[in-house]
């Protein structure tokens, strides 16, 4: 039974050491992703939920890096004229803005993206949401397999320092979102495999 015991523990201890481990990476990932600013694409996604997305969605449609813009997750009843205001940032053509209604978490980001794609006959996007947030979205945008080319746009955030390990909000707030990144990554990879059975 001690064995038994000790195996248990070995275990668990190698587990614990691969999150953490895992934690770390996830951290120093999401700082040290590379911004294309040249890449023109079809359209540019915002999610909402941080600061400054949407200002940095609309400054790369104004720039022409690309011909249409959703903006997903936005409340009801929020006009384009209200979003520019918010965000302190005005579109040159609001002809070019779709705004998204249905979503409210990450997963239906995920669904309203695919549906829009595919009505709007898109073939590049470039994805626009904080930088802590891009695994997860990657993540669930993954289970719709779109035929797309996907350039990454992060958005730094105020809450999260890029010494993380150094701050108690910001660690917090790592802890927390890689935990759900691993959640989502772990089901995603389950269904998968119940499927395939």
């Amino acid at each position: 039974m001690k064995s038994v015991s000790y195996i248990g523990l070995a275990i668990l201890f190698w587990l614990g050491m691969m999150w953490l481990g895992g934690l770390f990476w996830f951290g120093w990932h999401i700082n040290h992703y590379v911004t294309d600013l040249t890449t023109p694409t079809d359209a540019v996604v915002v999610l909402t939920g941080g600061r400054n997305r949407i200002a940095e969605g609309i400054k790369l449609l104004n720039n022409h890096l690309a011909g249409r813009m959703l903006i997903s997750g936005v409340s009801r009843k929020t006009s384009i004229r209200d979003i520019e205001k918010q965000c302190g940032q005005k579109a040159n053509d609001r002809s070019k803005i779709d705004l998204g209604y249905k979503a409210t978490n990450t997963v239906e980001n995920a669904s309203e993206i695919q549906s829009w794609i595919e009505k709007n006959n898109i073939r590049s996007v470039r994805f626009v949401t904080s930088n802590y947030h891009i695994p997860r979205g990657l993540e669930e945008l993954s289970v719709y397999h779109l035929p797309v080319k996907i350039i990454i746009h992060p958005v730094y955030s105020d809450k999260v320092a890029s010494k993380w390990w150094q701050s108690a909000g910001s660690m917090k707030f790592i802890f927390w979102e890689y935990n759900k990144f691993i959640y989502t990554w772990l089901t995603h990879r389950l269904k998968r495999w119940a499927v395939q059975k």
